[in-house]
């Protein structure tokens, strides 16, 4: 018989939560009351299959010999044959949340990067970060306190895209920005009860259990602390993120054209009109140069304290990107003619680089004789020459074999241009300069999106997939590039993985955990048992999503912390820590997953800076707990 100070009062279990009702009537067993002796605990023969299963997938990830999502679908199919997922549930994975929040994030991000508005904002409020220790602090610092307030991975999308231009400007690896940014929007997250979903699911069963929630800024001491530590710590230990490439990039370094020549336009629309050369070029980083201004039949030297007047045409040289960007921010107008007049509102109008090859009849003749815009609707946007600086107008210069040419127009267009005059199609990647942007829509689209998740008008998924929806219907992302924004791996991996995980909790492997470590914590002092309950949080996480290790380890924390004469508010708080500090996978947090493939990690890497940060939070939440909500 047990005895009768661990039993479980019926507090724990009121019928007014339908979530924390279906976890006691299912697991009942699993409140320490009714725990037997740790002797007695036996595992049955799906359980031992179900973490053996789970043993082979992480050891098969951490190899790294196969790609993460083919690990992901062999742990699947071993799953279904070994009996421990139904078949029927072999592919519940596809229609999980997770998979369709990650999605519709990267979506939403490339929007955003698109718009080129949150580069735009860095940039004026902060033009002297060049430094990746400068330009780290400013990008977690931003992620922590916008995860305060929103959802994690939606500030994580925010910050995303500057991380690339800062990873390009100062010659960083983008996986030296991204995880540590991930990890920041966790810790972030910690600060608020809405700012991630442990809180609030911890606050809903606080409440169930006690009779008041905890409120709204509850988590802000102990969560300000350790975002305060944890974001020092990934400051002056970013090194332990080993700099990797993304998969997919290769071929775009591979084939990365540094000098193209363009010519811009100065319009009285300009942010640039009667303003210095100079200014002008500070928007491309350091990255272009003016080689002539042209105004009326007048060549005139590039001189930086040259002021720009309307209709001034200057001649740029430099990467098609720090182009677009002085194109778009200061509002200038590039050669051609517009395609939008005449041309049907739904047009896919898109930039292409092209190479002029032996058999093209383009060598030799120059873009005015052809008159492309005219005849068939695209434009000569800029000509790169390997070796030599352009002087010409490019209208007027003779085309040559090995010219690269960016073009401007339709994708039907583009295409029949290609075949009829020879011209060979770099591999495909995203050039922006010459296409059409609405620099707010992208951002007002996810500030939408962000407000109803958190006034409760409608769930993350709906709210993200709707917002994806959004830069579609809006035009933020051209149709043709959505697909190419979701990451077909990450998607596979994370429904691949989902029935794996749960195979856990069916099995009834999460009540043995939870039998277990009531029983060790039953003689520990509070501090011990505190710190139990918290790592193995962690711990527990990476398999089951957050809200469910909550659902899981707190009426089992708030139990034995009464049963030992402990308040329970140290022990539930412990468990949202846990639950919402996943640093040692890719997999138990959506942030980590959104990073995990533009920061072309390994599953090693996780740990390598994600082990010594848990550790830390673990020393530091302990005693902080225990100052903050005293156990007696």
């Amino acid at each position: 018989m047990p005895d009768p100070k661990f039993e479980a009062p019926e507090v724990w279990c009121p019928g007014t939560c339908a979530t924390l009702q279906r976890f006691c009537i299912s697991s009942s067993a699993r409140l320490p009351g009714d725990i037997p002796a740790r002797s007695q605990v036996r595992m049955t023969t799906q359980q031992i299959i179900a973490f053996s299963v789970i043993a082979f997938m992480m050891a098969a990830f951490m190899w790294d010999r196969f790609r993460y999502d083919v690990v992901a679908c062999c742990a699947l199919v071993l799953a279904v044959a070994t009996g421990i997922v139904p078949p029927e549930k072999a592919f519940s994975g596809f229609s999980d949340d997770i998979v369709i929040i990650v999605g519709s994030a990267l979506v939403v991000s490339a929007g955003v990067a698109r718009s080129g508005i949150v580069d735009s904002a860095i940039k004026r409020f902060f033009p002297n970060l060049n430094t990746l220790y400068t330009q780290l602090a400013l990008l977690m610092i931003a992620v922590a306190m916008l995860s305060a307030f929103i959802k994690n991975i939606g500030a994580l999308a925010i910050m995303m895209p500057v991380a690339f231009k800062f990873a390009k400007k100062s010659g960083a690896s983008p996986s030296k920005y991204l995880m540590p940014m991930s990890f920041a929007a966790l810790l972030g997250g910690l600060m608020t009860q809405i700012g991630t979903s442990p809180n609030i699911v911890v606050s809903r069963l606080r409440e169930e259990m006690t009779g008041a929630a905890f409120t709204m800024f509850d988590f802000t001491p102990i969560g300000g602390v350790l975002t305060v530590v944890g974001i020092t710590f990934l400051l002056f230990f970013h090194w332990l993120v080993p700099s990797r490439t993304m998969q997919n990039n290769s071929i775009e370094d591979a084939i990365e054209i540094k000098n193209y020549t363009s010519e811009v336009a100065i319009t009285n629309q300009s942010t640039l009109l009667d303003q210095a050369l100079s200014d002008l070029l500070k928007l491309g980083d350091g990255e272009v140069i003016a080689t002539a201004v042209l105004r009326g039949g007048t060549r005139m030297a590039a001189f930086p304290d040259l002021t720009l007047r309307s209709d001034d045409i200057v001649m740029l040289e430099g990467p098609s990107a720090s182009i677009d960007r002085i194109v778009s921010q200061g509002k200038l107008k590039l050669s051609g003619k517009p395609l939008a007049e005449g041309v049907h509102p739904e047009a896919d109008i898109i930039s292409l680089e092209a190479i002029v090859s032996q058999e093209s009849s383009l060598a030799g003749l120059s873009a005015k004789e052809l008159a492309l815009s005219y005849t068939r609707g695209v434009n000569l946007l800029a000509i790169s020459r390997r070796g030599e600086r352009l002087k010409e107008r490019l209208g007027s210069l003779t085309l040559s074999t090995g010219d690269v040419l960016l073009l401007q127009g339709n994708r039907a267009s583009l295409r029949a241009v290609l075949q009829d005059f020879g011209l060979l199609p770099l591999a495909q990647r995203e050039v922006l300069l010459g296409t059409r942007r609405r620099a707010f829509i992208p951002l007002l689209i996810l500030t939408l999106a962000m407000a109803t998740t958190a006034v409760g008008l409608a769930p993350v998924p709906v709210a993200f997939f709707t917002a994806a929806l959004g830069m579609v219907v809006f035009r933020a992302i051209p149709l043709a590039d959505v697909y190419k924004s979701v990451d077909g791996p990450i998607l596979v991996m994370l429904a691949a993985l989902i029935p794996v995980s749960d195979s856990l909790r069916t099995s009834g492997g999460s009540d043995l955990i939870a039998r277990w470590l009531s029983g060790a914590a039953m003689n520990l002092p509070a501090w011990g048992a505190l710190g139990l309950i918290l790592v193995t949080a962690m711990a527990v996480t990476p398999f089951l999503n957050n809200a469910a290790t909550v659902l899981v380890m707190a009426p089992i924390a708030a139990s034995f912390a009464t049963g030992l004469g402990f308040r329970p508010e140290a022990f539930l708080m412990a468990v949202a820590i846990g639950a919402g500090c996943d640093f040692l996978t890719p997999v138990g947090h959506q942030c980590n997953t959104l990073v995990f493939g533009p920061g072309g990690y390994k599953f090693s890497d996780y740990p390598r800076l994600g082990l010594p940060l848990s550790a830390l939070i673990i020393l530091v939440s302990v005693p902080a707990l225990l100052f903050v909500w005293p156990v007696k």
